[in-house]
């Protein structure tokens, strides 16, 4: 008797490799998977702008990118003794707005430069619903926030987006993506984190228009992909033993799960047995000895220094330089 479905990983025509560049932009869902990225060494920039829910959001980050714009005192507002930006996460928030300014463009340049150069790019949408400022707000009154930044809820209104009003958006971005970057490939993914706040109901009609927008934009755009993180966790796993305690992130199984089905379907098998010789020598890191100089403990920081070296030597693009110079560092004498 069979008591679940299965929704089965496929290989895409789209395959990333370690000599690509890769940037992912928002949910914190979009940080789970870059992490294991980073994890295996792949060129990875996570978040710009930091963490973002909605697509108007997602789409002024990308297009401050494209244009590198450049933000001034006029762009920030005061609030709870911090300057901060309505368009970023609260970690860009300063006492002192020209540091608030410095860490705001310095992102946006790298990201900029970063994105001229990327093969892959990967949104990660997470929630439908709008917080637009109301004339309550000291200024911009109908600007879509990224970050409430614990401002007085007066101060905003909500509402959903509209599917076609979602399409529209998407489609137009894609085309400036398109022209600024011409070999930038798109992955679209819409993220299983449940947004309570708006409620159960609300969470489900803002993820059907995430969803039915997506497809609509793929369906009319070349160089654009789906993966179906949402899928796997709310239909494949399908379960509240893979989320935390919290109910509505998913935990450390449902992410491990969405990430071996993302192997699958974007890396191909030289990828893979890289990033398994990769994933060896970071769990080897993080061993830690009884005793640094013992006989055995240098044995086995020599046969890593080795695999390592070979590892480069065979595949020079891979991001090992560190990993090299952190076993080098811990042979006693440089025995």
């Amino acid at each position: 008797m069979k008591f679940k479905l299965t929704l089965d990983a496929q290989a895409s025509n789209l395959q990333i490799g370690y000599q690509d560049k890769i940037l992912l932009i928002g949910s914190c869902f979009t940080e789970n998977i870059g992490a294991k990225m980073q994890k295996h060494l792949f060129e990875v920039k996570e978040n710009p702008h930091g963490i973002l829910f909605n697509p108007v959001s997602v789409v002024n980050a990308l297009r401050d990118y494209i244009e590198c714009k450049e933000y001034t005192g006029s762009d920030l507002f005061a609030l709870n003794e911090l300057y901060n930006s309505w368009h970023h996460h609260t970690r860009f928030s300063d006492s002192n707005s020209e540091t608030s300014l410095v860490k705001i463009n310095h992102s946006i340049k790298e990201a900029h430069q970063y994105l001229k150069e990327a093969n892959q790019l990967v949104i990660t949408l997470g929630s439908a619903w709008l917080y637009c400022l109301t004339n309550h707000a000291p200024s911009n009154t109908g600007l879509v926030v990224a970050n409430n930044h614990k401002a007085p809820s007066n101060w905003f209104e909500k509402r959903l987006m509209q599917p076609q009003e979602l399409v529209d958006l998407l489609q137009g971005l894609i085309k400036e993506l398109q022209a600024f970057n011409p070999n930038l490939q798109i992955i679209f993914t819409v993220s299983p984190v449940r947004h309570l706040r708006e409620g159960l109901v609300e969470n489900n009609r803002s993820k059907a228009v995430l969803i039915h927008a997506v497809h609509q934009t793929i369906a009319k755009t070349s160089a654009t992909h789906y993966f179906p993180a949402y899928e796997y966790v709310i239909d494949d796993l399908r379960d509240y033993r893979f989320y935390a305690e919290d109910l509505v992130h998913p935990n450390f199984a449902a992410t491990q799960y969405v990430w071996e089905k993302w192997v699958e379907t974007y890396y191909g098998d030289t990828t893979q047995q890289i990033m398994k010789q990769v994933a060896e020598l970071q769990l080897a890191i993080q061993h830690k000895p009884f005793n640094k100089s013992s006989k055995a403990h240098q044995l086995f920081v020599k046969s890593c220094l080795q695999k390592a070296q070979s590892l480069f030597k065979q595949y020079p693009f891979l991001n090992l330089q560190a990993t090299i110079a952190f076993f080098d560092g811990e042979l006693v004498n440089n025995a």
